[in-house]
């Protein structure tokens, strides 16, 4: 039987996206994000202090490593995300307006970042490492 399960995992990988498409769909969603929380604190719905757009730094610095296709920088990631899900989430339910609006988009755009960083993980574990460079 675990063989069994071995083999459809296998028969699985081959349906995966490419590792190139993967990192276009996380540095899309990366950028995104950035974008989205620059705009949001600075511009489109102000929350008083300015010093909140900084919450943007720390996936700033992540996309270095996402297109250099590093794979600790998107584990990384799929778990840094979760931060901003949580912020995404509280602020939907809380707010109102358009920064309720703005906060779906972030959920939307979190969701595309961490499906993105599962599928390229995963597709780097079943594409050697030749055919990736």
């Amino acid at each position: 039987r675990v063989h069994d399960v071995y083999h459809a995992s296998v028969m699985v990988s081959h349906t995966l996206p490419p590792p190139r498409t993967t990192r276009a769909v996380v540095l899309g969603a990366l950028l995104g994000l950035i974008a989205l929380g620059l705009a949001w604190e600075l511009w489109l719905a102000p929350t008083g202090s300015r010093a909140l757009a900084l919450k943007v730094v720390p996936i700033a610095l992540a996309v270095s490593g996402v297109s250099r296709m590093r794979l600790n920088t998107y584990r990384g990631l799929s778990l840094l995300v979760w931060l901003y899900v949580a912020e995404g989430a509280l602020r939907a339910m809380t707010d109102g307006g358009i920064s309720a609006l703005l906060a779906w988009v972030e959920l939307a755009l979190c969701a595309l970042l961490f499906v993105g960083c599962v599928l390229h993980i995963r597709a780097r574990a079943a594409t050697p490492p030749e055919a990736i460079a």
